[in-house]
């Protein structure tokens, strides 16, 4: 088997008239697939390299929700989205718990299937995007000065400019041109959004209203 394309979801499913089937549906409308025929296979075919998983329960070999569990041990898994008989639903409902993003019982609704498969696709590019942005927030704090690092912890924990000076020994104006500097380097457009930029760099643990940093980038 070559291996998976940039850009592909993997079919992980004991019968291979629905992997062929599926792998032509899914086809149709533009999706590069590759199919496996047992949950072990899959797992040694790099499954972070994968953008969403069409995943049996009942299978020989490692079961569905076993394959589950070694996923939930990468740090960039795929979504999984479980193919189910009717049996297996209360399966499904403890996989859905454990982390996956969906599951579809077969017989397969086709535009059902197709429609699930595109949001599990839109959530990991979601989730994609979101660690390109920690990452490159990251690297901008790192290029900061070490006193202009230590200026926007105090910013994020509600020091004022004065407080802040006098918690360094220098004055207020130096206070807010070291503040200036480390907003524009990392992007804040106002005080509010270096705020939860601070938090996202875990400069502090929670802004008070509980929303996420970076939700609004």
């Amino acid at each position: 088997m070559t291996e998976p394309p940039s850009a592909c979801i993997a079919i992980v499913d004991d019968d291979q008239a629905l992997r062929d089937s599926l792998a032509w549906l899914l086809g149709s409308v533009g999706l590069a697939t590759c199919a496996y025929a047992d949950g072990e296979a899959f797992l040694s075919a790099d499954p972070e390299g994968f953008d969403a998983l069409l995943l049996d329960v009942r299978m020989p070999g490692l079961s569905g929700l076993q394959v589950q569990q070694r996923l939930n041990e990468l740090e960039h898994a795929p979504p999984v989205i479980f193919m189910t008989g009717h049996g297996d639903v209360p399966m499904a409902v403890s996989a859905l718990k454990a982390g996956a993003f969906d599951f579809i019982e077969k017989p397969f609704n086709p535009q059902q299937l197709i429609d699930t498969v595109q949001q599990a696709l839109a959530e990991h590019q979601r989730r994609r995007e979101a660690r390109r942005r920690q990452a490159e927030l990251q690297a901008r704090y790192a290029a900061l000065r070490p006193k202009e690092q230590r200026i926007l912890v105090h910013v994020a924990e509600g020091m004022t400019s004065r407080q802040i000076a006098e918690q360094l020994g220098i004055s207020a104006k130096t206070v807010e041109v070291y503040r200036l500097r480390a907003m524009k380097a990392l992007g804040a457009a106002n005080l509010a959004e270096l705020v939860r930029l601070c938090v996202a760099l875990g400069l502090v643990e929670t802004l008070p209203d509980g929303t996420s940093p970076l939700a609004d980038r």
